[in-house]
């Protein structure tokens, strides 16, 4: 099983800053390759800024889906809105946060 840090409060990787049904996905954060459910969990628990992936390493492995444990490249996870594995739905609101963890430019 993955370590997920923060402030986690199920085994599916939900925090106590999102927590709906569907916020089950972790990301693995450049600056530390470590995986957290949110920005807000990394602010929380890192004494860094949040280094974000470049456009060309969208290939790196870096989303976990915390219903079946696979991991996703950031390609992957940028084109569907559900685990390729288990069909678990993610939370089409992180959009709104993308630009906190991936550099499109």
């Amino acid at each position: 099983m993955v370590k997920v840090y923060g402030k986690v409060v199920d085994h599916q990787s939900r925090c106590e800053h999102y927590h709906s049904k569907k916020d089950i996905i972790s990301i693995k954060f450049k600056c530390c390759n470590a995986y957290y459910p949110c920005y807000k969990c990394h602010q929380e628990c890192e004494d860094h800024e949040i280094e974000r992936w470049p456009r060309e390493e969208f290939d790196e492995k870096a989303i976990l889906c915390g219903a079946c444990q696979t991991e996703l490249t950031i390609n992957e996870y940028l084109k569907m809105n559900s685990c390729k594995n288990c069909n678990a739905s993610f939370n089409e609101n992180c959009q709104y946060h993308y630009h906190l963890y991936f550099n499109y430019k």
